[in-house]
């Protein structure tokens, strides 16, 4: 069933699945309804479509998130952190949260909270936001389905799924995703995705600093920097870019 779901361009409704696996179908929505509410699938109502859920997303790249990534990772952040002068993380999506991988401190600059094993709300995040804006939206919605779901942290920033699209929207637009003081006051990120061989978001790279102390122009100088290393770091994972998704994909 899991691989079915993986297969189809899209969700699907539980009749297709039922027909596709030969499985009566108080067996398939028994099925459904377990694997819902284990996080591996994910059903949208409205449609009445059944696709896959955040714990078989952590599953299938799990290769990614752990040591493999880092170590491709590093040298690329380094080099990141000698261009900009500023510290960089990795972070990958963890459910509604970004879980911090990676972090290359710039010399000189100030401790950051996105350290190793940090998690953060992300809505709020730069990197989050990159890898959320990667995501169909029918996925995100499914992780923010109301209101409860928006953690605030400093009273700044999305708090409802409408407020979420339209920054989701503006960063697949500029392809360059950004927080200002949202995370911890005084600190911006910008930030890029991590594409896997397959389009989806893996990770994210991210550059964070102190607004005050840069121009404009230099602030603005950041992203490209910063998408070069997810560039960069794209080909070591598979040694190509892979072909993002198409927009029906939103």
């Amino acid at each position: 069933m899991l691989r079915l779901l993986a297969q189809a361009p899209g969700p699907v409704p539980a009749a297709v699945v039922a027909r596709s696996l030969g499985l009566p179908r108080s067996t398939v929505y028994h099925l459904l309804t377990a694997m819902v509410a284990e996080g591996f699938v994910v059903h949208l109502p409205e449609e009445r479509r059944y696709g896959l859920g955040v714990a078989a997303f952590e599953i299938g790249t799990a290769y990614s998130r752990q040591a493999p990534l880092q170590r491709l990772a590093r040298p690329v952040l380094s080099l990141l952190v000698d261009t900009v002068g500023q510290s960089a993380h990795l972070a990958v999506l963890h459910g509604r949260e970004v879980l911090y991988l990676v972090e290359e401190r710039a010399p000189g600059r100030p401790p950051l909270v996105t350290d190793v094993g940090v998690r953060l709300p992300a809505q709020l995040a730069a990197s989050g936001r990159a890898l959320l804006a990667a995501l169909p939206f029918a996925q995100v919605r499914a992780l923010f389905p109301d209101r409860t779901a928006f953690v605030e942290r400093h009273g700044n920033g999305p708090a409802s799924l409408s407020q979420l699209r339209r920054v989701l929207v503006t960063v697949r637009r500029i392809g360059i995703a950004q927080e200002n003081g949202e995370i911890t006051p005084g600190f911006s990120s910008v930030a890029a995705v991590v594409r896997d061989h397959t389009g989806y978001p893996a990770a994210a790279v991210a550059v964070t600093f102190e607004p005050e102390r840069l121009t404009q122009d230099a602030r603005a100088r950041l992203a490209d920097p910063v998408l070069r290393a997810a560039a960069a770091l794209e080909r070591r994972l598979h040694g190509r870019s892979p072909n993002p998704p198409g927009p029906n994909a939103a």
